[in-house]
């Protein structure tokens, strides 16, 4: 593989879900490693239809990016929550806490952002804790 980039398809990362008990809410197709990135983070999620992410999380450093690609449903941003859909672009701060919930047609989202190693912060949230 060139130095210069890495070419991969985030349907052919393995699914993180399964092995950490989540797959009754979400695919996570965690793609840094697979990318061998060193700096960026990205990752594609899909959240069963019906069905919130398994947790909530806020981060120490990372500011994150989340592009909606298909379905619809809400996102958690503290104690805001607000629709959102199909090309939908949201910047989320660090130290904000944020979690999802798919529409009837499930939802698909990419999240990207720098890597900061063991920088994701789990949060307390009955939104997410309730499964």
């Amino acid at each position: 593989m060139p130095e210069g980039f890495t070419r991969i398809n985030l349907a052919a990362v393995d699914d993180a879900a399964p092995a950490n008990g989540f797959d009754h809410r979400w695919e996570a197709r965690v793609a840094r490693e697979a990318l061998a990135a060193e700096q960026t983070g990205v990752a594609l999620f899909r959240v069963h239809p019906g069905r919130r992410s398994p947790f909530t999380h806020r981060h120490r450093e990372a500011e994150e990016i989340y592009v909606v690609l298909k379905g619809s449903g809400r996102m958690k941003l503290e104690d805001e929550i607000f629709d959102v859909g199909p090309l939908d672009c949201i910047r989320v701060a660090p130290a904000t806490a944020r979690a999802f919930e798919a529409g009837p047609d499930g939802l698909e989202f990419i999240a990207f952002g720098p890597h900061h190693p063991a920088d994701g912060v789990p949060v307390e949230d009955p939104w997410t804790d309730d499964d």
